[in-house]
């Protein structure tokens, strides 16, 4: 792989004007500049909290990100940028660019089919035939994951979409396609998984970042969203800006020349710290039944919940509002204080006295006082009910999970990345040498407070308290983490929430637009 800027540069000082080497050069970085002409104008309908909005605005579609793709259906973007709402002309050159994913799953995301905004559908699913959800519940996919990202549900069934209502605000808005896990060539190798999602996002933010000018945005304020695995790799690429780890994956597939480091996150119930997850998971939904009444063997659940204490012990982090050290014998205090306890009271002061009190008489652990909702880790635990995932949740013993395909290789589909698995299924316990390495590259907590690494400035963490895909943990670590390191957090659990619950759409899109353009990053 030619580095081209060193290589131009080269050129030109030594007075070089020509040869097979700089024209090489010069073709791969004409390939990666945006052709502001090539767009389909449309016009859509989108709903917002202030009514309906009719938006024209330019579709441009499938846009290859890298010189060099090794599959050009997912490594391509599409951008929207808005003409008019409501008949009235706006111009977004001087706004935030939101970057929405549409990973699930860590499965491959592509955009090439897509006939407007919001409509790239999350590729390499089976046939789900899946029925309606329960009120407040996403829809989901493999092991559970939202079928698109910033397409997650409201309480009630009700669609949102991040993407649209960035749209209607009069943002550009940018949507990447990426690599997943399934992916796999003639020879059946296997060429999507870790760290292949997060190298592909990176290189698109490159690109966007690499045609400053030309895209019409303020690319110093990229805003990246996405949901379940995607709100994960939001948060990775939010926490990882131009982290060195991943310079010679994205030399490999001609990323652009630029920055990939974004201004703020949005992240949806992120399945993220994956090589924790486990323990995590136990330590949170350990002694909740499955959907089939039974419990898993709390034995191992024990043993995994040890291992959650050690490692939180290990992060040394403080809980937000002055909480203090966290650990996991007061874990449950500081969830219950800082977010499910303000998340009931919050659902239940908006609902009138007669449906309030009609849920409080369904519901008589909660207990509301001086408009304040009051109850008890174990009680919130039964209010939950069955756990979504069995023993292990992440690291399956058979080697059965969606995450046990992401740190696949080669022509093996699956491989172990914790050693407690590993030693479960084959008695070693070494996982494989190449296995740590690709964790850090796949864990946002890796890389809050290294140097050499641009964390964004401003993060939007949410998550339903019914969503058991993952640990409440990983979203209360994430955002104690970023707060330690002076990153300013607004994060917050939606009550009764399921998996990819996305309540507040409005209020993000407006967070988003008000981001202070003075703290905006440079370069």
């Amino acid at each position: 792989m030619i580095d081209r800027r060193r290589l131009m540069q080269a050129t030109l000082a030594a007075g070089i004007f020509s040869g097979t080497a700089l024209r090489a050069a010069c073709a791969e970085t004409s390939r990666l500049v945006f052709n502001a002409d090539d767009f389909t104008e449309l016009k859509k309908t989108i709903t917002t909290a202030k009514g309906e909005r009719v938006v024209t605005y330019r579709f441009y579609k499938a846009i290859p990100y890298v010189s060099e793709p090794i599959d050009v259906a997912y490594q391509s973007l599409n951008i929207s940028v808005p003409v008019s709402i409501d008949g009235k002309r706006v111009d977004s050159s001087g706004s935030p660019i939101l970057f929405s994913n549409s990973v699930g799953g860590y499965m491959p995301s592509s955009v090439a089919d897509a006939t407007g905004i919001g409509g790239a559908p999350m590729r390499g699913l089976p046939p789900t035939g899946m029925q309606a959800p329960p009120q407040g519940v996403a829809p989901t996919g493999i092991g559970g994951e939202v079928q698109s990202g910033g397409n997650a549900m409201i309480a009630g069934g009700k669609r949102v979409s991040n993407a649209e209502l960035a749209l209607a605000a009069g943002l550009t808005v940018v949507e990447p396609g990426a690599r997943g896990r399934t992916l796999t060539d003639a020879a059946g190798t296997y060429y999507g998984v870790a760290p292949a999602a997060i190298v592909d996002l990176k290189a698109a933010v490159k690109y966007v970042r690499f045609n400053k000018g030309r895209i019409p945005g303020d690319t110093d304020r990229i805003v990246s969203s996405g949901t379940s695995a995607g709100g994960a790799l939001s948060a990775l690429l939010g926490a990882s800006g131009d982290s060195p780890l991943f310079a010679p994956y994205l030399e490999a597939i001609g990323a652009a020349d630029a920055s990939d480091a974004i201004f703020a996150v949005g992240s949806w119930c992120p399945i993220a710290d994956l090589e924790h997850a486990d323990m995590a998971y136990e330590w949170n939904w350990g002694a909740n039944p499955l959907s089939t009444g039974n419990t898993v063997d709390q034995n191992l659940s024990a043993q995994l919940k040890n291992g959650f204490a050690t490692y939180q012990s290990s992060l040394k982090l403080k809980g937000l509002g002055g909480f203090g050290p966290l650990t996991s014998a007061n874990y449950s205090d500081y969830l219950l204080k800082t977010y499910l306890q303000p998340a009931a009271t919050q659902y239940l002061a908006k609902l009138s006295s007669e449906d309030r009190a009609a849920y409080l008489t369904r519901n008589p652990h909660i207990r509301w006082k001086a408009n304040q909702a009051r109850f008890g880790w174990t009680d919130f635990l039964s209010h939950v009910g069955a756990r979504k995932k069995g023993l292990p949740a992440f690291d399956a013993f058979d080697l059965s999970s969606g995450e046990n395909n992401l740190f696949g290789r080669d022509k093996t589909k699956a491989r172990h990345f914790t050693a407690f698995s590993q030693t479960h299924d084959t008695g070693k316990t070494a996982i494989d040498a190449d296995i740590p390495a690709l964790l850090d590259l796949m864990n946002p907590m890796f890389f809050i407070g290294k140097p050499n690494v641009s964390t964004a400035q401003h993060w939007w963490i949410r998550v339903g308290t019914k969503d058991s895909d993952t640990s409440l943990s990983i979203v209360g670590n994430l955002a104690a983490a970023l707060s330690a390191n002076k990153r300013k957090v607004n994060s917050a659990m939606y009550w009764d929430g399921g998996h990819g619950a996305n309540e507040d759409a409005d209020a993000f899109v407006k967070w988003v637009s008000r981001l202070n353009k003075d703290t905006r990053m440079r370069g």
